[in-house]
């Protein structure tokens, strides 16, 4: 199996003070792509909020990124809906 590929940079958990904003370097994201049963390609993703370790992708009941006919249309997939949680966790923090 391959190895996911860093999106975002993977530096040691950091403390923000609390005044401070989040910036997209906060993320450590991990998009690759898996063959399913039928052959086919799904994205995979790991999405983790490095000022405090907060996993936000995948969730219990998160949804399949795929099936896709090619592997890099899978990988775009999950490189696309990490940036989406990214911007939205900026936006409106999960706590």
């Amino acid at each position: 199996m391959k190895k996911p590929k860093i999106v975002l940079s993977v530096n040691q958990l950091q403390s923000r003070g609390s005044g401070e904003h989040m910036h997209p370097d906060d993320f450590a994201v991990y998009a690759s792509y898996q063959i399913n049963a039928g052959g086919l390609f799904v994205g995979t993703l790991k999405v983790i909020r490095k000022t405090d370790g907060r996993l936000l992708f995948p969730f219990q009941g998160a949804p399949v990124l795929g099936p896709y006919p090619s592997r890099e249309e899978a990988r775009e997939a999950a490189v696309m809906r990490g940036e989406q949680i990214v911007a939205s966790d900026i936006v409106n923090p999960e706590e």
